[in-house]
This record gives structure tokens, sequence and C-alpha cells, in this order.
């Protein structure tokens, strides 16, 4: 049995394997708690940071590194674009993307304001976070000039990573969201296998409810 450990990044885990139909099960890391007061959490992770994925004798951390684990291990699946496809450049940029070029930046641009003292938010941190956020996103839309997903007419792994850099972005106040952006992410939270994983995430589900989308 596959288990997923905590609940923010590891959402996209959740999501990809409702997709593909996988079982798994779910264990809440409370961060706001301290991880130092979950030694069963700091054996799998010791860097203490979620998610980690679990299989077996098998761990894994980074969000994205799991997907592509779980689209490797557990495909074949149409939610991965293979080597020889001619859309696999541009879905492996937005899957990787997803993390390292809009949810690194937006991170940094929002956490300031969030948590640090006032003026923080303006600082040159939260500036250059912003920046380099806004240069991935025109990327972003330059693709959804194009196409309805990030490698093209169908919905795939990359689509997890984009979407939910997007939908935290949006719900935490970051940034406002284009109107592509906007719609490009109601269709990607339309999918059941979305709807699944916000059900089986009660912390995720909770957050969305309270800022409702």
């Amino acid at each position: 049995m596959i288990t997923v450990w905590g609940e923010g990044r590891g959402f996209r885990v959740v999501w990809l394997l409702e997709e593909m139909g996988i079982p798994y099960r779910l264990r809440d890391v409370d961060m706001l708690a301290g991880v130092e007061n979950d030694p069963e959490f700091l054996a799998i992770n010791p860097g203490g940071f979620i998610p980690a994925l679990q299989e077996a004798d098998m761990v894994m951390v980074e969000s994205v590194a799991i997907l592509q684990y779980l689209l490797g291990r557990h495909g074949p699946t149409p939610l991965a674009v293979g080597p020889d496809d001619p859309a696999y450049p541009t879905y492996l940029q937005f899957l990787v993307m997803g993390e390292a070029g809009l949810m690194g930046p937006a991170f940094y641009a929002w956490a300031g304001g969030a948590f640090g003292p006032p003026g923080a938010a303006d600082d040159w941190t939260g500036r250059l976070g912003m920046e380099n956020l806004q240069s991935r996103r025109r990327l972003v839309a330059r693709q959804l000039d194009q196409a309805a997903y990030m490698a093209g007419e169908a919905f795939t792994a990359a689509d997890i990573s984009v979407a939910y850099a997007l939908l935290w972005i949006r719900r935490t106040g970051a940034d406002r969201l284009s109107d592509a952006e906007l719609a490009y992410v109601e269709r990607c939270a339309a999918r059941d296998g979305y709807r699944r994983a916000l059900q089986a995430c009660p912390a995720t589900r909770g957050w969305a409810e309270s800022v409702g989308f």
C-alpha cells in the first residue's frame, strides 16, 4: 500500500493517485504543531517537510519527483507524455515548472507579508520572487494561448503540477490570476480526479471552502 505523508504539495500526489486509480492512504502531518512532535514522520523524512511517499521500503520526497515515480512505476498512463511524442519537451518543461518556476518564487513573494515583520512583503527577496513568478507565468500564458492544457489538448500530469501552483497562488492571495489562468484551473478542477482528491484531503478542502474556491 502506498502512503502519502502530508497534504500541502502532497495534494498533487493524491490528485495523481486518484486520476490513475491507485489505492493509497493519506497520513496527516501537522506542520503547525511542529514536526519535532511527530517522530514517526521524521523517521520517514528527517528533513521535516511534506510531502513524502512511502511504498514498501521505498521513500521519496519532492512532489514533482514523486509524480514522475508514480507515472513510471505504475504506468503506462495517458497522464504521461512519452519521449517519442512531439509534446514531450513541453510536457516535461511544465511538469517541472509547476514547482521550480511557479511555487518556489510564489512562496517567497508571499511569505514576507504572511510571516515577516512590517515591510517584509516588499523587501528584496519578495520583489525578486514576484519578478521570477511573473516571468514564468508568461510562459504559461503563451501555452494557454495555443492549447487548453500544458502539453496540448489533453490533460496530463504537467497540469497537476501547474494547476496546483496556480490554485495556491489564488488561495493565498499571492497574486491575481488572469482570465486565461482562471479558466484553466477551473477546467482542471472540474475533473473527477480532482474532486476525489479534494474529498480525500480534509485540510485542503477546508482551505478551499474557506476562501470560496
